[in-house]
């Protein structure tokens, strides 16, 4: 099972972006998601092509389950 943490921003056209984070540590804490996405906010390192990086929106983890199909 792949997991993806998601990460979801308001920019400063008021839209939603989004950062993925692959195989994420496990369990997940919301504190320390929390607190990154204060960081990535206040760092600015991120530009969208909808402008800043602003606010938080969410955040949630993508649980996949892949099967090979023999042929």
């Amino acid at each position: 099972m792949a997991k993806t943490l998601v990460l979801q921003f308001v920019n400063t056209m008021n839209k939603i972006s989004t950062l993925s984070i692959e195989n994420p540590i496990e369990p997940v804490d919301p504190v320390k998601v929390n607190a990154a996405m204060d960081q990535i906010i206040a760092a600015n390192v991120f530009i969208t092509s909808g402008g800043e990086l602003m606010s938080k929106k969410g955040a949630y983890v993508v649980e996949r389950n892949v099967d090979d199909i023999e042929l």
